[in-house]
């Protein structure tokens, strides 16, 4: 494995990640972030000059848990993957778009498009770091935050399922047009990421491409704590 992370980003199979996001809406990063970087992400949670706020999910009903947004300037590895990312990603948001009829408008790097949620007075960095103790679990949501968003979010595991903790499994709910809603459950390994769409995406059927809602949360956790780290690209309000 490279030790740079930049460089594991750049030499991830791009192609197979592409063509597994338009079959199936979502893909896996095989072991991207090492023991030692997840370590050290989870590290962060406790200096509380990390981050912008932190949100008790109970208070808010969004279930039971915690997590806490990163102030800017964000972690040198969360910048790298945010960076890094976003690029390939965005091929894969304009083609979307042209398959549902729309005009390619993600620009080609991070800052330009960080710039289009900045002039909608979206200037509140997302990354975010999340905690789960036994009996914790997330609703099924969408992570908007603001008119601009990307179609794109990334969530990494931290810690290592059936030793740190158990339960915790990632749901999608995908609710398509007149038809019953569609789930997968998607575990990940340590260092594991899953790329998923924010918000929805297209689907070829017999008239060409419609657009399907899709819904993000996380199973409830049975032992344990269960760490996690999202990416999301676009800024909030």
């Amino acid at each position: 494995m490279p030790e740079n992370l930049s460089q594991r980003i750049a030499d991830l199979d791009w192609n197979f990640i592409q063509q597994s996001l338009d079959e199936h809406g979502y893909a896996k990063l095989p072991g991207l972030l090492s023991h030692t970087e997840c370590k050290e992400i989870i590290s962060t949670y406790e200096e509380e000059g990390n981050f912008r706020a932190t949100i008790d999910m109970a208070r808010y009903r969004f279930g039971i848990g915690e997590y806490k947004y990163y102030n800017a300037p964000l972690p040198f590895m969360l910048q790298q993957l945010r960076e890094g990312l976003y690029p390939e990603l965005a091929i894969t948001a304009n083609r979307w778009l042209e398959q549902l009829g729309h005009n390619a408008s993600y620009p080609a790097t991070l800052a330009e498009f960080l710039d289009q949620c900045h002039q909608e007075g979206q200037n509140r960095p997302t990354p975010l770091i999340l905690k789960y103790e036994a009996g914790g679990y997330n609703c099924l949501h969408q992570d908007l935050y603001g008119e601009v968003f990307f179609p794109f979010q990334v969530v990494f595991a931290l810690n290592q399922r059936e030793v740190d903790f158990t339960g915790g499994e990632l749901l999608l709910v995908e609710q398509r047009p007149r038809a019953q809603s569609r789930g997968h459950v998607i575990t990940l390994k340590q260092g594991e990421g899953l790329i998923f769409p924010t918000n929805h995406r297209p689907v070829l059927g017999t008239r060409g491409y419609y657009r399907t809602t899709l819904r993000h949360g996380v199973s409830t956790v049975t032992t344990g704590t269960r760490y996690s780290l999202g990416i999301i690209f676009h800024d909030a309000k």
